[in-house]
């Protein structure tokens, strides 16, 4: 029996000792996998943070590339805009010294260029395309300089003009282009690349977690299991003790790793912070590049219009000894072209939207229908109009002279869209919008005025562009690219929009929105006068007329007082509003001209304390920007001019406000109620 027990008790032993065998050698197996998983895991964090440094390290060598190719684009303008100044004016030495500098700085820059890509073949050999049309633009640019340099006159100007036309200004803009559309490709590569380790590292240390709780669990397991070989030998909590320091060295060696990562992460929201301000000043480059883009449009149309006006005058001048018939010929340039800078001035204050508009109840039917004969003429006579409007179209209140500036210029522009042949058509349409139906229009009544083209219509990638200024799919000459953003900048005035709509080979409508007009309509109009008067009619002053002149800039003063007393008027002038209540307080007078803006008392402040206490006197307003001095319904029922203006023109203005007086107007009606 005793024989059986001890055989009993040996298998027993056995048994749990096979037993206990098994179980450490699966927990010895679960342990070795692990740690090969953690490794695994631990190098595969470490490799993907290191590719996700590379990757920023870059992104971030992408942006200074880019930043460069517009820092060289802006450095080469701001040196032949110098060099344009230097050659108008031989005496201005700084403009030379400014343009030598300019220059020299961008060819620096593109070296830095060239180092910043030295191991892009593909770049490289765009760096040095760009060098090559750095040295022969900088040869076609020395060559107006030397002239300048030596005073040759109007050599100067015409090298510098004749490197303006060449391929090589182009050229070189759009190798820079290039570089940074390949920049930005290869940009969008590697933000991809960083996005793509950034996930991955995510990934991971997710999983390096999830394996801490796995092996936290096992040690647990591996305690318990140590207890219970404790009750039972002295080897088994042995190998529990094993188990458990081993179980302790990876719970450090993942808290080492946890804070490794934490320092990783703070790394990265600081290159964040850096990429962010590099982000930054590329968008201020584009904005200043946009600037550049805009002001440089202003400068060549003025310059051009200065130059008739400068050449004009200085002829005239040599030849006032001559035959008159010459002398008025360069006048009459002269004149022409300051009459085109003032047009564009008005086109430019439109697009701004900074000059006041003069809005009246106008019925969009009959003035399509009133200006047909100006539409065919300017158009010519193979192109056919067709005009639709609905059986009683909703008026609108818009400046009836803007509107239809507006819809001649879509005219014209559709006549070069086809080449001088096809049709036309002019919609008018009533309708009732709701939110977002149509660009940034509130909920209400409007009216479409549309004009469509059988054209060949307008490439996608041009639409975004077509309402900014300067900007123009014309050749050169035939055009100035403020048509579309003053029609853009009249219509946001006068609280509609402007949509367009254009299929490549089938044609373009653009389309203005205006709002119906409503109990505004009621509001007195202002009159305006256009300075298209010929000849001297309408020059006769009234005898004994008296005239006070309100202005406070000197020059424009004595022209208008001078072109008064030229008229037969006698002139009383001031430079304020208060001094002008003074004079009318001792002297009588007939009628005022006064500037709308002037420091102090503003033009319109002026009428509102006259129609008070002088409600006989006659009102001209004179103006080139009304700005913050007041809006229309300040204005409104008085007759107004806009600078510049010409003699005729004056006399016209100042005649038309006597007799409005006289007639009993609405501004002199109210005025007298008033008084």
């Amino acid at each position: 029996m005793a024989y059986e027990e001890m055989n009993a008790w040996t298998r027993n032993e056995e048994e749990e000792s096979s037993s206990g065998s098994w179980r450490r050698g699966w927990a010895s197996a679960g342990a070795l996998i692990a740690t090969i998983i953690l490794v695994a895991l631990v190098v595969m964090v470490t490799l993907s943070s290191r590719a996700r440094d590379d990757a920023l390290a870059w992104e971030r060598h992408t942006y200074d590339v880019m930043l460069l190719t517009r820092t060289v684009d802006a450095t080469i303008a701001r040196s032949e805009a110098a060099l344009g100044r230097f050659v108008l004016d031989e005496e201005v030495k700084t403009s030379g010294s400014l343009y030598y500098d300019e220059w020299r700085r961008a060819g620096r820059q593109i070296g830095q260029l060239r180092r910043l890509v030295r191991r892009d073949q593909a770049q490289r050999a765009q760096v040095d395309k760009l060098q090559e049309l750095y040295r022969q633009r900088g040869a076609e640019l020395a060559r107006a300089a030397a002239a300048a340099v030596a005073k040759r006159g109007s050599e100067g100007p015409a090298l510098f003009y004749q490197a303006g036309r060449s391929e090589t200004g182009p050229e070189l803009r759009s190798t820079l282009d290039k570089i940074a559309a390949a920049e930005r490709d290869e940009l969008r590569q590697r933000m991809a690349e960083t996005r793509m380790f950034d996930e991955r590292a995510s990934n991971l240390t997710e999983w390096l977690g999830w394996l801490g709780v796995l092996v936290g669990i096992g040690a647990i397991l591996l305690g318990l299991a140590a207890y219970r070989a404790l009750t039972d030998r002295l080897i088994a909590r042995q190998e529990a003790e094993t188990e458990a320091s081993r179980a302790m060295a990876l719970d450090h060696a993942v808290q080492e790793r946890t804070r490794e990562l934490s320092e990783a992460n703070e790394r990265l929201r600081a290159e964040a912070a850096e990429r962010a301000v590099a982000e930054a000043q590329l968008r201020q480059a584009q904005k200043m590049e946009a600037v550049g883009q805009l002001t440089g449009g202003i400068a060549h149309d003025f310059n051009n219009m200065l130059a008739v006006v400068v050449g004009g005058l200085d002829i005239a001048r040599r030849k006032l000894d001559g035959p008159k018939k010459d002398v008025e010929f360069h006048l009459d340039r002269a004149l022409e072209g300051a009459t085109r800078a003032a047009a564009l001035t008005r086109r430019l204050l439109a697009f701004a939207r900074a000059e006041a508009l003069l809005p009246e109840a106008v019925a969009p039917g009959e003035l399509v229908e009133g200006m047909r004969d100006l539409v065919d003429r300017t158009i010519g006579e193979r192109i056919k109009v067709e005009t639709h409007f609905p059986e009683e179209p909703w008026p609108v209140w818009a400046d009836s002279n803007q509107l239809e500036n507006a819809i001649l210029n879509l005219a014209v522009n559709a006549r070069d869209a086809m080449d001088g042949e096809g049709t036309i058509r002019i919609a008018i349409e009533n309708l009732t919008l709701g939110r977002g139906q149509a660009g940034q229009l509130a909920p209400g009544d409007y009216v479409r005025i549309a004009v469509s083209d059988t054209g060949t219509g307008i490439p996608p990638e041009h639409l975004e562009k077509v309402f900014e200024p300067f900007y123009t799919t014309k050749p050169v000459g035939k055009g100035t690219g403020l048509g579309l953003s003053q029609i853009f900048g009249f219509a946001r005035q006068s609280g509609g929009d402007v949509t367009i709509d254009s299929k490549v080979g089938a044609g373009t409508t653009v389309s203005i929105f205006l709002p119906r007009a409503g109990d505004t309509s009621e509001q007195a109009p202002v009159h305006v006068t256009r300075d298209d008067a010929e000849g001297p009619e309408g020059e006769q002053a009234a005898e004994g007329v008296v005239v006070l002149v309100v202005e406070d800039d000197p020059r424009v003063s004595r022209s208008t007082v001078s072109a008064l007393e030229e008229l037969g008027y006698r002139v009383l002038a001031c430079e304020s509003g208060s001094e002008a209540l003074q004079i009318l307080a001792q002297e009588p007078v007939d009628v005022v001209v006064t500037d709308v803006m002037m420091p102090g008392t503003t033009g319109p402040e002026l009428v509102r304390i006259m129609a008070q206490r002088f409600p006989h006197v006659a009102v001209l307003f004179v103006t080139g920007y009304v700005g913050e001095a007041g809006e229309a319904a300040d204005l409104g029922g008085y007759d107004m001019l806009r600078k510049p203006f010409t003699v005729s023109a004056l006399a016209q203005a100042v005649s038309a406000a006597l007799s409005r007086r006289s007639s009993g107007s609405p501004a002199a009606s109210e005025a007298a109620a008033a008084g």
